[in-house]
């Protein structure tokens, strides 16, 4: 199977946007790196930036937080690669955005005959609750996370493609975040000998997005984080974006609603929200319309959202867009609402619900990556060539039982990236998430969350299943004398139930 190194060359020869950083790397030693790591585990450790693993228990039974390990070496992306990448985002979740407004409205994709409607109404994200609502800017995904990954085509270059929509609640930006700012304090001559753009004006455009898809009538919005709480594995995460864009992190006991209404108990008296960036799933926030029993909504939201008084992003019904068996059909989407030609190509993607696509699939398991339509953080998953005879049998089974509950791909030689493991250092398996905002308009920073399969050959980077992260960093295309963003000119950077907490927050 052809192989892509992010840093080297086939020949050997290191990348020309890597020569820099190698040459620096090289005068390292195995000691002064894994000093750094440690460094780097107990500020992380000491600051609470820790990820709680569902279904780990410690001795005492109780569940298990750990750190998401993170790897001193940094994944860098030429400037002239991180343009183009960054126009195909721009154009997928426009794309995305149009089609979620259309499903809940028109419908015109359904009546041209490019998806079926079984496929958008039957899916278990559609929220009928959401047809005829008007959302702000008609923006239903406001901060997206596209999974993007690596792999070589048949020349043997490195050829990127989307692996996955998140449009949800996707998590992850706080390490991106953080990321940098350790490799900023552990190795500062880095950020002066590489023209690195930085990153760390995120909550600063976050801030804008949320601020600008207020209810049309508000001067002043007042925006809030709502929280599943504690014992949600991304929590870290929303205590951390809500601190840094100066906003109230609140838990669904802090609301009510009033006259259609949101508004906050505070302790000078109630405040009226405007708009919510909730990291809670749909299910969970109106016990009025969803589910019953939720204590970590606030009954009677989802009037105040249809009255439009409030704005939660993202928005309610979004995931029918993020679903594995719609994936297949947003290059179609681009074509059909944007009339072009998509930028950053799927991975080929059989769906099981075609006969004879389940045919091919069956007859190949062992060759291939199968996945639950409704999986996430790397759960549900089968990746054939690293399975045993017994467990593909147990997929067999699971697919013929529900074959349109599954979708399969070729298994893709993802590119790796030189990381430092306990035996030294060595090529591991990488993907990159980077956070596309829509507001008034799409826009990111440079680069986005690199995760990293720690455990040799694995090509599964979940956090979630024992990945790691890396920095990301988008440099000045020497190669091509290109400039870096005009952003890295500056590298002025600064440094209610358990159970449902747990299971209503970010996928992962």
């Amino acid at each position: 199977m052809l192989k892509f190194d992010e840093m080297h060359a086939t020949s050997g020869d290191v990348r020309d946007h890597y020569k820099s950083y190698d040459k620096w790397l090289a005068r390292q030693s195995a000691d002064a790196m894994r000093a750094r790591r440690e460094e780097a585990e107990m500020i992380f450790r000491r600051v609470g930036i820790t990820f709680a693993v569902y279904g780990a228990k410690d001795e005492d039974g109780a569940g298990t937080e750990r750190l998401i390990p993170f790897d001193l070496i940094p994944r860098i992306i030429p400037a002239h690669e991180w343009a183009s990448m960054e126009k195909g985002l721009v154009q997928r979740v426009t794309a995305l955005n149009r089609f979620i407004h259309d499903v809940y409205h028109d419908q015109e994709i359904i009546k041209a005959g490019v998806i079926p409607a079984e496929q958008i109404v039957g899916n278990a994200q559609f929220r009928p609750e959401m047809i005829g609502v008007t959302v702000p800017n008609q923006i239903y995904s406001h901060i997206a996370g596209i999974d993007i990954v690596r792999a070589p085509n048949a020349r043997g270059e490195g050829e990127y493609y989307v692996l996955e929509d998140n449009l949800r609640v996707p998590s992850g930006v706080s390490y991106m975040l953080e990321n940098r700012k350790m490799m900023m304090r552990l190795f500062p001559e880095l950020f002066n000998q590489n023209r690195v753009a930085p990153v760390a004006h995120y909550p600063d455009l976050l801030l804008e997005t949320l601020r600008a898809s207020s209810p049309p009538a508000t001067a002043e919005p007042t925006v809030v984080v709502l929280t599943p709480g504690m014992y949600n594995s991304a929590y870290f995460e929303h205590a951390f974006l809500a601190q840094q864009m100066g906003v109230e992190l609140v838990e669904g006991q802090d609301l009510f609603v009033k006259d259609d209404f949101v508004w906050m108990r505070t302790t000078r008296g109630p405040k009226r929200v405007d708009v919510i960036y909730r990291r809670v799933d749909d299910d969970f926030l109106d016990p009025e319309v969803f589910r019953p029993t939720s204590t970590l909504g606030a009954a009677g939201l989802m009037r105040a959202y249809k009255a439009g008084n409030v704005t939660i992003c993202n928005a309610v019904g979004t995931g029918v867009a993020d679903d594995k068996s719609i994936y297949p059909y947003v290059p179609k989407m681009i074509e059909f609402y944007l009339g072009e030609k998509p930028i950053l190509n799927n991975v080929p993607t059989y769906m099981c619900r075609n006969r004879d696509d389940l045919s091919y699939v069956l007859a190949n398991l062992k060759d291939l990556v199968v996945k639950e339509v409704h999986g996430a953080g790397g759960y549900g998953m089968l990746v054939g060539p690293a399975a045993t005879q017994a467990e593909i049998e147990d997929f067999r089974r699971a697919v013929e039982a529900n074959p349109a509950g599954y979708i399969a791909q070729p298994t893709l030689s993802l590119s790796s990236c030189p990381t430092f493991v306990e035996s030294g250092i060595a090529p591991r398996h990488i993907d990159l998430r980077p956070f596309v905002l829509s507001g008034k308009e799409v826009q990111m920073v440079p680069g986005g969350l690199t995760r990293v399969a720690l455990k040799e050959g694995s090509l599964v980077v979940n956090s979630s299943q024992g990945g790691g992260t890396k920095d990301t960093w988008i440099l000045e295309d020497a190669a091509r004398g290109g400039r870096a963003p005009a952003s890295s000119q500056s590298q002025s950077q600064s440094s209610s139930s358990q159970t449902q907490s747990q299971t209503a927050g970010a996928r992962n």
